[in-house]
């Protein structure tokens, strides 16, 4: 099946459309302050691929290396930790401004706030950061997996300390499942996806994510570059695409950068919500049997969406061979560049970025979107082998290959 590419014909300038107030600079340094309270917060690196942009006919590529994370293996932590700190805060009836890790884990407050199981449904990277900052903070997660989950990523939330199980359901399915059992028991969902009448905790969770956006843009003008020209985000349900969109395109008015979403096939519910053109975001059913397992979600978050439909330039619809083509890439770029280890859901960006720069069936794509000599391109990489088996399948034995195509 081949790539697939729809144009917006609609997109908006920086604040014309859907509200960015939420995830503006002035609430992300907010955001970023209560992370820096963690000691194991550093900024994660950000590769300027120099060698690989000029085979590429670009003139910079950078990839931010969310593998190093919290030692998590993922950036999900970064929305998982803040929406929790930010219920606490209100348990408290305290701005989250005022609070930090420790006073969050001391016994005074865990007195005032009682025990709390924090829920959630994940595909892997999500629920061990709810499970890490659970464990951080003296609470308790329940965590509830899709069927087909990698048995790795069950045992890396379980040696958190937290209960997890992996159900015969797809994902939106099994998100369904642990809001009926959150509500039976009195837990405290954590999800990063949104409905109607569930909204604060998704907010929060995306306005975690900006941290990330942050620090890309201060690394970015340490290096000598104000600000990406193009930058091309995965998405999910939408949450971290909607959330860095919306920070990038706040920060950087009126000079938004280009932004293109990019999905797998099986789980492409923003694409197939923007190409159907009728403003309102519309779900993908099935198995979402997708190798990229953290993008494998078939419901739009519906606060994420606005913002995706306003400001993206273009949505990609990819198959599986374009994460492993992008895994490969970003483990040997070129001679001199920085590797990186990127896995299924962190990569699937690169492999578009190479298609559409190399490739004659990339050559409108090039054109339509401006990418040239004076682009330089933002890629986030969100994910580390988080399943060390698929990886090695990838990038040392050749699974997914183009021959396979």
């Amino acid at each position: 099946m081949s790539i697939a590419v729809f144009y917006n014909p609609a997109r908006k300038s920086s604040g014309e459309g859907a509200s960015l107030s939420a995830l503006g600079p002035e609430k992300a340094e907010e955001v970023r302050a209560f992370h820096k309270t963690f000691k194991e917060y550093a900024p994660t690196p950000l590769h300027d691929l120099t060698h690989l942009a000029d085979a590429f006919g670009l003139g910079h590529i950078l990839v931010k290396d969310e593998s190093r994370r919290f030692g998590l293996n993922a950036f999900k932590v970064l929305g998982g930790s803040y929406a929790i700190g930010n219920y606490l805060a209100e348990k408290l009836k305290r701005p989250i401004s005022t609070l930090d890790r420790e006073q969050l884990c001391s016994p005074e407050v865990q007195k005032q706030v009682g025990n709390i199981t924090f829920a959630t449904t994940t595909d892997g990277n999500h629920g061990r950061g709810v499970a890490w900052t659970a464990r951080q903070l003296g609470q308790k997660a329940v965590v509830y997996m899709p069927r087909g989950s990698a048995q790795i990523r069950v045992d890396n939330i379980r040696a958190l300390g937290a209960e997890c199980s992996v159900t015969d359901l797809n994902y939106d399915d099994s998100v369904r499942m642990t809001w009926n059992k959150a509500q039976k028991n009195g837990w405290v969902m954590v999800q990063d996806t949104a409905w109607s009448g569930y909204e604060d905790i998704p907010t929060w969770i995306m306005q975690g994510y900006v941290t990330l956006a942050v620090e890309a843009l201060e690394q970015m003008r340490s290096m000598g570059i104000q600000a990406p020209t193009h930058v091309f985000l995965q998405a999910g349900v939408g949450s971290f695409a909607g959330a860095v969109l919306g920070y990038l395109a706040a920060a950087l008015a009126p000079y938004m950068p280009t932004f293109i979403i990019v999905e797998p096939h099986k789980a492409d519910c923003i694409y197939r919500s923007a190409a159907t053109a009728d403003g309102m975001p519309h779900s993908v059913k099935g198995d979402l049997d997708t190798l990229m397992a953290g993008l494998a979600c078939g419901d739009p978050n519906t606060i994420s969406w606005p913002i995706l439909r306003d400001y993206a330039a273009a949505y990609i619809s990819c198959p599986d061979y374009t994460a492993a083509d992008g895994m490969r890439i970003l483990a040997a770029p070129l001679y001199g560049d920085s590797p990186v280890i990127s896995g299924e859901s962190g990569a699937v960006t690169a492999g578009i970025l190479q298609w559409i720069m190399q490739s004659e069936d990339g050559t409108h794509a090039r054109e339509k979107l401006g990418l040239n000599r004076q682009s330089s391109v933002l890629l986030i990489s969100t994910e580390g082998d988080t399943s060390p088996s698929t990886y090695r399948d990838i990038v040392w034995f050749g699974k997914y290959g183009r021959w396979s195509r």
